[in-house]
């Protein structure tokens, strides 16, 4: 794709800006802080979930998670419980202070892949093949099942500040409302979304695409515009903390549009180069201007976005790279690997 394209040779010893490191039994599929950073929920393919402190490493729970794996883990608003979801067609509420399981749901399908909390923190939606379910947290009722979807649902997730839930699935962004049946809005298109991004805003939505695109939606206008030139589908989508870059996978580089003003049509993107395999992960700090993007083949590239002519570093895990996850404060990274290893680690000074 045309850009800009950056390099550089500083390198960092991983274990120099190491707080801790463990390790899981198998490949890490999801990783997720506390809201208030104390705690970090770590689940494994094979399905165990372990609770580690964020600052020590040490290990307050594991708890037996979902028989054949656990997909996703997320915590609601105020830290009072952790939700998973997984292979056994399970949607399960943890009391992470205690460990114990609170409830045991049915999910509506065979394996259940996607959670998401409303900004509240009370009500959480779940997905399962064609299936969307919106729960009571505090009593583990269903209030409701929306009606099927035309096919998988590939992410969910809920308007920022709002309680409209958005579905991603071929050929729709779907948008619902938590009181009734039917869409609020349907954003049609022909192709196959596999992940989407709401900007911090409301503003703005983004898709990841099966065919190596990225589709982009003004949501008050329903007016959209598609990146191409991908070498590869794209899964990994990133806003920063204002809304005007949009970070995206889908290459060995980490592609950013800059969305601010007209939106990025038209414009050439920045693309931070540095990785010889292709991106697994990348994120925005929450309110800082740093991005971290990892590939498979073990590198973590750090860069502060508003000086991006060269990374501020890198480091070499060792093993593919499966999850990364700023701490909410931004004073931390966690990082998951496909060899097991979950580590926390101080990323560096935006300079």
């Amino acid at each position: 794709m045309p850009g800009v394209r950056l390099h550089s040779k500083r390198l960092l010893d991983p274990t120099s800006s190491q707080r801790w490191l463990e390790h899981l039994d198998d490949h890490v599929n999801s990783l997720a802080w506390s809201p208030d950073g104390l705690w970090l929920a770590a689940a494994s393919v094979s399905g165990p979930i372990t609770i580690f402190s964020g600052s020590t490493g040490q290990v307050a729970h594991t708890l037996t998670g979902h028989g054949f794996g656990t997909c996703e883990l997320g915590w609601n608003a105020n830290g009072s419980l952790l939700a998973s979801v997984g292979q056994d067609g399970k949607v399960k509420l943890w009391n992470p202070q205690t460990g114990e399981e609170r409830f045991s749901l049915p999910g509506g399908g065979a394996w259940v892949e996607h959670l998401a909390w409303n900004p509240q923190g009370n009500l959480l939606a779940t997905a399962a093949g064609r299936k969307l379910r919106l729960w009571d947290s505090a009593e583990g009722k269903l209030l409701r099942e929306y009606p099927d979807h035309r096919s998988t649902i590939a992410d969910i997730g809920w308007k920022p500040s709002s309680n409209v839930l958005t579905s991603a699935a071929y050929g729709s962004l779907t948008f619902w409302s938590i009181d009734k049946d039917e869409p609020l809005e349907r954003f049609e298109w022909k192709g196959s979304i596999l992940t989407m991004a709401w900007s911090p805003d409301g503003k703005h939505i983004a898709t990841g695409d099966q065919d190596a695109t990225v589709h982009f939606w003004i949501f008050q206008s329903g007016e959209d515009l598609q990146m191409w030139g991908y070498p590869t589908k794209v899964r990994e989508l990133s806003w920063n903390s204002t809304g005007r870059y949009l970070a995206t996978g889908g290459s060995t580089t980490a592609t950013v549009w800059d969305c601010s003003g007209k939106g990025p049509a038209g414009s050439k993107p920045i693309e931070l180069e540095g990785h010889a395999n292709l991106i697994t992960a990348l994120a925005f700090q929450f309110k800082g201007s740093l991005i971290a993007a990892a590939s498979n083949e073990g590198k973590v590239i750090f860069w502060n976005i508003e000086r991006p002519r060269r990374p501020l570093v890198q480091a070499d895990f060792g093993s593919g790279i499966s999850q990364l996850s700023w701490s909410p404060n931004d004073q931390y990274v966690a990082i998951g690997t496909e060899g097991g290893l979950v580590t926390v680690c101080t990323p560096p000074r935006g300079k």
